[in-house]
């Protein structure tokens, strides 16, 4: 199978889907870690179409989780890569497309299933929207099946907006706050793994889990449990001058994700099937305080017998991405 975009995300998948296939990865520059995960890597850029001849005939699975560019109202990257994979006797079988529930658009806090027709709102909504039709379309004139993973919010322990609280930013007053959904970083990337295997014919899926809680309660959640001040709330004419455009585009949209087909479909077991779970699990993962009892005097741990000085190192942790 080939890799395109390997994140956080991807690379939480990859002791998973090494066990399964023989992968190989493009990347820009070459990764140690990924070699000692088994990866074979091939130089390549979406961005120049001449380092992509390699890739044409590959692999009969592809896993895309390559962003498109940051300006621009469409995806030339996956326009560039589905002409690649075209020019070559044998097509991919699958392809699993990592897209964003960003393609809904500001549905106005209500349910939505993937049934609901795309609205994007916001330029990069727009690039992803435009990328899944590129991807449809390649699937409809062969015999390659395309999946695609919309997901919302993704957060893990090591990637959850502390600073953001920290700094006290402000958040929505209760009558203008919005939406907002989540998925686990280890969750979306089981969903990878199994995507690959059950998911659909150009078969879109809400890759969320079971909580749909406003964005300041989302917040409060993560002060509350990592001991930190709740951020002040302000009415959204006021938060106008106060934040970024981008945080402002997160709070214009407001929906409530539905996830039956993934559960139906994929068969998917979430790890952490709500932002509760997630944040206990992200507050577990903290790292322990130094022992009072180990002062800087104190003699060194004996080495394990199983590691002496010669020991190989220990290969580095997949769930490191870019």
């Amino acid at each position: 199978m080939l890799i395109v975009g390997c994140g956080d995300v991807v690379r939480r998948a990859l002791p998973a889907l090494t066990r399964r296939w023989r992968v190989f990865a493009l990347v820009r520059e070459l990764d140690p870690a990924l070699h000692i995960l088994g990866v074979k890597q091939i130089r390549g850029d979406l961005d120049q179409p001449a380092t992509l001849r390699r890739l044409a005939g590959l692999a009969h699975a592809v896993l895309h989780s390559a962003p498109p560019p940051g300006t621009g109202s469409g995806d030339p990257r996956t326009q560039r890569l589905l002409a690649t994979l075209a020019n070559a006797r044998s097509l991919p079988r699958r392809i699993v497309y990592i897209s964003t529930t960003g393609v809904y658009g500001n549905c106005g806090g209500a349910h939505v299933p993937e049934t609901r027709p795309l609205a994007a709102a916001t330029p990069r909504a727009r690039r992803r929207v435009a990328a899944e039709g590129l991807l449809r379309d390649f699937g409809g004139r062969g015999r390659t099946r395309v999946s695609f993973l919309r997901a919302p919010g993704i957060y893990a322990a090591d990637r959850l907006p502390l600073e953001r609280i920290r700094r006290g930013d402000p958040l929505l007053v209760p009558g203008d706050d919005v939406y907002t959904n989540h998925i686990h970083a280890e969750d979306l990337a089981n969903a990878c793994v199994v995507a690959l295997e059950r998911g659909g014919a150009n078969r879109a899926y809400n890759i969320c889990d079971d909580s749909a809680v406003l964005m300041g309660d989302w917040f409060d959640r993560l002060a509350d449990a990592f001991a930190l001040p709740r951020a002040p709330r302000a009415t959204r004419a006021e938060v106008q001058t106060r934040l970024s455009p981008m945080l402002l585009s997160f709070m214009g949209e407001s929906r409530q994700l539905q996830n039956a087909r993934m559960k139906k479909e994929l068969g998917l077991r979430l790890r952490y099937p709500t932002v509760d779970s997630g944040i206990a699990g992200a507050v577990d993962a903290r790292p322990l305080p130094a022992s009072p009892s180990r002062g800087l005097n104190a003699r060194p741990l004996p080495t394990s017998p199983s590691r002496g000085l010669n020991a190989r190192p220990l290969p580095s942790s997949p769930s490191r991405g870019r």
